[in-house]
């Protein structure tokens, strides 16, 4: 009874999704086929973008929202990765920031023009050089500035501050197997971890301390996932001994059993979790499922109410989480997802129908703004903040984004190879003065090569896609 009851009071128990119109899409995108757990899309309030096949490297698209339709084959990419790009992740503080990690073991951060790309991007303005196997995992940290979080195939987590390319945490002994996924709580002080060793972790990486763990958070076999809710408490999704689908909510502070525990069904699919703070909704989308399923976390028993499920027809290979102040608030939007189909992007939009055209202010309490509410070096000092809260009322008007500037300390202490360009102008005076001209050459020569043998890919992956057009027309 207490279930039926408060389901029932629920304002989202009429969350309605629906996929938008058929020019609204993104068509005609070659979504990458490697396989990993990745979501394969991010997006912000000005781009969605979307990690695409890529002959010879590793590519994204960035596509601004407006840009619907096909996307012509020879639409410039981001290639600067020699290997096939893994996960990517928009800077909550600036709408033109994206970092990508690859097969490469490289993680790469990179400034978007403000209307989008008009030739394919091969400089990233800081190249991130520390992991020794591919990087599967990149998270920008929710409260300060210039702060990721990447994680590798080397069961290493490493803390970056990105305006001066350096790492300055490194977690490389807390796990001893594959991390499945990363998860910052609300104010950027701990982080979670899921492991195939069936382990969840809470870690204070400043500390570089393990905070609290719990074995066999799921009992099978199956990636697990874990992400932090805005109460401290931690939500994952695993499977059981017997290949069901779990989902399960924790209290980091007494990890022995959990808060609540239920099964879901026999799907294979990996239930990758996107949360709203705002709501307390939690939206599970099952790689290869064709359906969303979304439930409300509360203080009463059961804690995870199930809301409803969103269905579709055809299965979904990754997906794309609108940060709130990306969404329309005047037709009651709460969520718009992209999903991502073999050749194409299709946005889906939840709504809460609504009489009034008034604003909803119990629908939109205040969001997190595009503020940073610390600096990289306060953070890494052992300050906390939370994020900085904007009110949705107007509807959210992006402001102008200053451009990253990366700040080396000194360049002699970096590995000729790894400097990139930007460091050198950026780089302070001193170190210039002190380098000697040989180097100089040397290295001119070497970012010389560098650029030549990028231009090279690029091209030769816009004359690919022109062949298979013309192969395209002759078949056709």
């Amino acid at each position: 009874d207490t279930m039926r009851r408060v389901v029932r009071q629920s304002k989202f128990r009429h969350v309605f999704g629906q996929p938008v119109k058929a020019d609204q899409m993104y068509e005609d995108i070659r979504v990458s086929k490697v396989t990993c757990d990745s979501s394969f899309c991010a997006v912000n309030p000005r781009f969605v973008a979307i990690i695409v096949d890529a002959s010879g490297g590793g590519a994204f698209l960035v596509l601004p929202l407006h840009k619907t339709g096909r996307i012509d084959k020879s639409y410039p990419t981001v290639c600067g990765h020699t290997g096939p790009v893994l996960d990517i992740d928009w800077c909550p503080h600036n709408d033109q920031v994206i970092a990508s990690g690859s097969e490469d073991c490289t993680v790469m951060v990179w400034q978007i023009p403000e209307n989008g790309l008009t030739l394919s991007l091969t400089e990233p303005v800081v190249v991130l050089e520390g992991h020794s196997k591919r990087v599967g995992i990149v998270a920008w940290h929710p409260t300060a500035r210039n702060v990721l979080l990447s994680a590798g195939c080397d069961n290493a987590i490493i803390i970056w501050n990105v305006g001066t390319g350096e790492a300055l945490i490194n977690l490389d002994d807390m796990h001893a197997d594959m991390i499945y996924n990363v998860s910052w709580n609300r104010n950027g002080s701990l982080i979670c971890t899921a492991s195939k060793d069936k382990k969840v972790r809470v870690i204070d990486p400043r500390k570089q301390e393990l905070v609290a763990e719990k074995e066999k958070t799921h009992e099978g076999a199956r990636p697990m996932r874990a992400i932090f809710l805005a109460d401290g408490n931690i939500f994952t999704t695993g499977f059981s001994r017997m290949s069901e689908r779990q989902l399960a909510l924790w209290n980091p502070k007494n990890m022995e059993e959990p808060i609540a525990l239920h099964e879901m069904d026999t799907s294979n699919g990996v239930l990758l979790p996107f949360y709203d703070p705002d709501t307390n909704i939690i939206y599970l989308c099952g790689k290869g499922d064709s359906s969303i399923r979304y439930f409300e976390i509360t203080d009463e028993s059961p804690y995870v109410h199930y809301l409803n499920t969103f269905s579709s027809k055809e299965p979904q290979r990754g997906m794309g989480f609108m940060p709130k102040r990306g969404l329309d608030v005047n037709k009651c939007e709460i969520a718009r997802f992209f999903k991502l189909h073999e050749r194409k992007c299709e946005p889906i939009i939840m709504t809460v129908p609504r009489k009034s055209d008034l604003f909803q202010d119990d629908l939109y309490p205040d969001t997190a703004g595009p503020e940073a509410a610390l600096e990289a070096e306060e953070w890494f000092e052992g300050k906390n903040a939370d994020p900085l809260l904007i009110s949705l009322k107007h509807g959210y008007i992006p402001g102008k984004n200053r451009d990253l500037k990366v700040v080396k300390k000194n360049i002699l202490d970096n590995k000729p190879a790894g400097n990139k360009k930007s460091d050198l102008i950026n780089a302070p005076k001193k170190a210039a003065d002190a380098s000697n001209p040989q180097n100089d050459a040397k290295l001119e020569e070497i970012l010389k090569e560098l650029k030549s043998i990028k231009d090279t890919i690029c091209s030769q992956d816009e004359r690919i896609s022109k062949l298979e057009q013309q192969m395209a027309k002759i078949a056709d």
